[in-house]
């Protein structure tokens, strides 16, 4: 049972680390990433510290160790959730007391806000007390859900000796959800990995028991609606149901972007309200067949699916759209959450960074180690020190963590491409090569520009938290994507909810396009610059693909055009000023040659 209309989602390794900590007792859902069990074992010890509660340390030398760790720290920010839950419900009703905070963060079309309302008008005592009573019950906790990106799946090795495929990291982070006491879902990005999938269904709290529970649930981010039929028809043949599809815009977002070949929010959006029925239906089939074949409990009525979205939405009336018109059951708000530091875990000096940042300071970089478009922003100290490396001759990482490992150029084992090992050795085979100076330039650039973002992204957690930073240095990478532009002040977890139902309106004074547009204008931008940067001539399956992407656009552009015209709510001048945008980037467009 939800009751917020919104979710935080996962937000680099550490910033939203210990998140449900903060916000799940609000009745508020987040999700933890489990890429670094490390950082996980120092937040449990800290933890146990401030709680007065048993630490004994997981070492790396122990069997399972990542596993186990991921467990233990899951199992801890359960207790720890639950507890505060508790003395929140039990809370009085006094101006300023945790349930009354509860109660008036909700959105206001909510039971539970009504009944509430209606209590602070009602006179007689034993009136109030009876719906007091009902209010407390009928609190709900929000959900501590956990994300796998599941490419990072390496291979993990004992004396030189490659271990089996249950202790990869990707399948040692989902055995340690999934042996976890929590009931809450596992959200699995960054596209299907069929092996890991397939190793879910050892696991029982995924399957539904005779009445349809499910204790672990399963929440895929996608980016169109075939990659979701595609791979929750994929679950439902190992009698895995997907309780929700997260549809996420493929540049407008945070962290790693995973570009569609020119498909827009927009019409996916469209594809999904009108194919829902649909989806549901057909792995519902397999999903029942499945479950038969393992001797299940199943039923003939389809479990509950939920559509949601995230990615640019900066506003109540954006989020109210995609509720009413594609009937999303919940948006995703993460950047602008960056900002609120008694939800996330962002230091000082990059808490400046992003309150004083503009527009062009937040880009698309290559700076991920996995060779995949990554936002960021200029100035983060972890691009800083890596630049001092750079001129002092001494480029690349000493790669304590070795979590993004996935090149064999130069090894037998997998090595990282932000390494200090990876990249002298990659520099010194250029240097054998006869080329101009621009051209050596440019290619060292692309070998040094890569930045250790697994120790950089988790770094924040320590300095807020002031733990050792030793190991990782004190270095921050952090990941927002282009719509903080239109945030610039820190904000409390109230202020920034109310933002989000409408309430107040803390957007700065930048002028801040349609989301639909302005991932069009990203869109439009990424092509041009990947046509530019291709070597000439081009081969025949390049203009192909870059024909197919134009095309695409065009496609996006069409729909919006109509979508602006006839169904979005909007005076004459505001609609003529949408309508000019898309004009604008559909000549933009056809101006890119190839």
């Amino acid at each position: 049972m939800t009751v917020h209309k919104f979710h935080i989602p996962v937000m680099g390794i550490g910033f939203s680390m210990d998140t449900p900590i903060k916000v799940a007792k609000y009745g508020i859902s987040s999700v933890i990433s489990l890429v670094d069990d490390s950082l996980m074992e120092k937040m449990r010890g800290f933890y146990c510290k401030k709680m007065n509660m048993p630490f004994v340390a997981i070492g790396k030398s122990e069997d399972d160790f990542r596993a186990r760790r991921i467990t233990s720290y899951l199992n801890l920010i359960d207790n720890i959730v639950k507890k505060k839950f508790k003395e929140l419900r039990a809370s009085s009703f006094e101006k300023g007391s945790e349930i009354i905070k509860y109660l008036e963060m909700l959105p206001d079309d909510s039971k539970l806000r009504h009944v509430y309302n209606k209590m602070l008008q009602t006179k007689d005592n034993e009136t109030v007390k009876k719906m007091q009573n009902w209010l407390r019950e009928n609190l709900f906790v929000g959900s501590i859900d956990v994300n796998i990106m599941t490419k990072l799946d390496k291979a993990n090795f004992n004396g030189g000796k490659e271990l089996s495929i249950e202790h990869n990291d990707g399948h040692a982070a989902l055995r340690g959800f999934a042996l976890s006491d929590l009931n809450s879902s596992i959200v699995l990005s960054a596209g299907i990995n069929a092996r890991l999938y397939s190793y879910m269904a050892n696991f029982e709290d995924f399957y539904p028991d005779e009445n349809g529970f499910l204790k672990k649930g399963i929440i895929l981010k996608v980016s169109d609606y075939r990659s979701a039929l595609t791979q929750g028809r994929f679950l439902a043949k190992k009698g895995l149901w997907v309780s929700e599809y997260r549809i996420e815009s493929g540049l407008n977002c945070g962290g790693h972007c995973f570009a569609s070949e020119g498909y827009l929010l927009g019409p996916i959006l469209e594809e999904f309200k009108k194919h829902k029925e649909e989806l549901i239906h057909l792995t519902h089939e397999l999903f029942v067949t499945a479950l038969k074949k393992r001797n299940k409990p199943f039923s003939d009525t389809p479990l509950y699916t939920k559509i949601t979205v995230q990615g640019g939405i900066s506003n109540s009336k954006e989020q109210d759209f995609l509720f009413n018109y594609y009937k999303v059951a919940s948006t995703g708000w993460a950047s602008p959450f960056l900002l609120v530091p008694e939800v996330t875990n962002v230091d000082q000096t990059t808490l400046g960074l992003l309150t004083n940042t503009k527009g062009e300071d937040l880009y698309l970089s290559n700076i991920s180690p996995l060779g995949i478009p990554f936002n960021t922003i200029k100035g983060n100290t972890k691009d800083e020190q890596k630049q001092v490396l750079i001129e002092r001759g001494r480029p690349g990482s000493a790669c304590p963590k070795k979590l993004l490992i996935s090149n064999t150029e130069f090894t037998k084992q997998a090595i990282c491409t932000a390494s200090r090992q990876y990249q002298n050795l990659k520099i010194k085979k250029l240097e054998q090569e006869s080329l101009d100076q621009d051209e050596h330039e440019n290619l060292f650039s692309k070998i040094v520009e890569k930045a250790c973002i697994c120790v950089g992204l988790g770094t924040s957690a320590l300095l807020v938290n002031n733990l050792d930073t030793t190991v990782e240095g004190n270095g921050v990478s952090i990941c927002p994507g282009p719509n903080l532009a239109y945030f610039s002040r820190v904000v409390s977890l109230q202020e920034m909810v109310a933002h989000i139902y409408g309430r107040i309106n803390i957007l700065n004074d930048n002028c801040r396009p349609n989301m639909f547009v302005k991932e069009l204008d990203m869109y439009v931008d990424y092509l041009r610059k990947m046509v530019e940067e291709s070597l000439k001539p081009l081969r025949e399956k390049q203009i192909k693909y870059f024909k197919s992407f134009q095309n695409n656009l065009q496609d996006g552009i069409n729909y919006y055009k109509n979508l602006f015209s006839t169904v979005i709510e909007e005076s004459k001048s505001v609609k003529d000023k949408l309508l000019a945008e898309l004009e604008k980037l559909e000549k933009e467009l056809f101006c890119i040659q190839f």
